[in-house]
């Protein structure tokens, strides 16, 4: 399991269901963390930074080895889309639990994935098709497609390397810093341009591949609540979608992976327009943060499905087999604080007891008492709730939110409470600008400042009813001589 955390933890359970032993690989920050325990052998394969441990293929293969391990399983983050380290697992012998390193090469790059799309009549936002490092061109792109413009970095995501452009006068310094971003996080400053969609949805397909030729969606994914373009919230089905365009999108997204020759478990992302015009976005080649949601409403073992793929198995199912149902909501309980800008925070949880119950599922990855580390991705935990109708999935959110006790970390418990109890997200009406339109840290503070009220008031109550009378008793009923002199 070349992976920390609640992944690893997701992925090694499946695996164990299925009779297949686990080896954990971990830094030296990690040593003490539940997915080390849980498999069946462990290796450290360096110290805490990334860049000396989960990020260093040679090692993690090295263990795979040394263990005797036959396959390599690599989860989201770190390597997963790492089309280098697909090859050198495979070459050294294992089986990488994921797509080819051809797939993951060319949609790991949105300029390349663009153009196989393209060729399938999938939908696109204009712009353009490779990548853009002369300003004059840049600036003939911005008068033919038209202001607003969004420059991204070819070879990322997570928001590094983006940038919004209003207009041309700052378009040569926007296109430069956003080189520069590209350049700091993917080690590549390819960046292309495309229209910018100014509040737009962000929905994703997800989708199912075998070696033999055959496809799957298992329909939408609605991931539009999003902090520096990175999701918090993510809803399965999507409120918006008609049954038509549904199909549509799956289809789509089924040729995308078609473009590629994709195998196993990928995603293909949408921004849709407020008329429900959709366009391809870019394809992520791995098992997505949100996948479980897709798993409560559709009765799939993603990973389950990715291990049968990469054995040269057949999918267990056909797409007549899939149907939607209920509804199911997902919140990513992270160490951040809502009210200064979501910025992690790290600590320890002094305090930690997730909900249960029907409908409710906790993935995560830590235990009371347990450091939240500064190495690595602020998530703490996944919390789902499934229920048959959307209402009652927020209504089971909200009551799973309640039982969540956190202490010692900072955390998006309460914002993602208040964030599904809003009316724009009640009526489905809202886009990735949710946060910017509706959120403001004093929303929060209000719900804290009413619950002091209370605990005030039921101080003073109880002060009448138990502390005078006892105050009385102890003097006879006489009145005190500090009473008489303050007179």
């Amino acid at each position: 399991m070349a992976n920390r955390g609640e992944i690893a933890m997701r992925v090694m359970r499946t695996a164990k269901e299925m009779g297949i032993k686990t080896v954990a690989v971990f830094s030296e920050a990690d040593r003490c963390m539940p997915f080390v325990r849980y498999a069946d052998e462990a290796v450290c394969i360096g110290p805490a930074l990334s860049s000396q441990s989960y990020l260093r293929g040679e090692k993690i293969i090295a263990a795979a080895k040394q263990s005797g391990a036959d396959a390599i399983h690599p989860g989201y983050g770190f390597l997963s889309e790492n089309a280098s380290f697909s090859k050198a697992v495979t070459d050294a012998g294992l089986i990488f639990i994921g797509p080819s390193a051809y797939s993951i090469d060319l949609m790991g790059d949105k300029i390349s994935a663009k153009q196989a799309a393209k060729k399938f009549n999938v939908p696109m936002v204009p712009g353009t098709e490779h990548p853009t490092a002369d300003i004059v061109e840049a600036i003939e792109v911005g008068k033919r497609i038209g202001y607003p413009i969004l420059i991204k970095a070819s070879a990322g995501g997570g928001g590094k390397g983006m940038r919004v452009v209003e207009n041309e006068g700052e378009l040569e310094q926007q296109m430069l810093t956003a080189k520069s971003e590209a350049l700091s996080a993917f080690g590549n400053d390819a960046v292309f341009i495309e229209k910018y969609v100014g509040s737009p949805r962000h929905i994703e397909i997800q989708l199912m591949g075998d070696k033999h030729g055959n496809y799957v969606y298992l329909f939408e994914r609605e991931c539009s609540i999003q902090r520096r373009h990175q999701k918090l919230i993510e809803e399965a089905p999507s409120s918006c979608l008609t049954p038509e365009i549904r199909k549509q999108m799956g289809e789509c997204a089924v040729a995308v992976a078609k473009a590629c020759n994709y195998d196993g478990a990928g995603t293909v992302e949408f921004l849709v327009d407020e008329q429900l015009n959709f366009y391809f976005l870019e394809m992520n080649t791995r098992l997505q943060v949100e996948h479980c949601v897709t798993e409560m409403i559709t009765g799939v073992d993603l990973v389950k499905e990715q291990i049968n793929v990469a054995r040269g198995n057949k999918l267990s199912f056909t797409q007549d087999d899939l149907k939607i149902t209920g509804h199911a909501i997902e919140l990513r309980v992270c160490a951040e604080d809502p009210l200064n800008n979501f910025l992690p925070d790290t600590g320890t949880l002094e305090m930690y007891q997730p909900p249960k119950g029907p409908g409710v599922r906790v993935d995560d990855g830590f235990e009371e008492g347990m450091d939240i580390p500064i190495y690595y991705d602020p998530m703490i935990a996944k919390l789902i709730a499934y229920a048959d109708t959307r209402d009652a999935a927020i209504d089971r959110l909200c009551r799973a939110i309640d039982e969540y006790h956190i202490k010692g970390i900072k955390n998006t418990l309460e914002f993602g409470k208040w964030a599904v109890q809003t009316e724009p997200f009640r009526t489905g009406n809202f886009d990735t600008k949710f946060i910017e339109k509706y959120y403001k840290p004093e929303y929060l503070l209000k719900d804290d400042a009413g619950a002091e009220q209370v605990a005030a008031l039921l101080a003073a109550f109880v002060w009448e009813k138990e502390k005078k009378p006892l105050l009385a008793a102890a003097t006879n009923g006489q009145v005190s001589k500090w009473k008489i002199n303050r007179r």
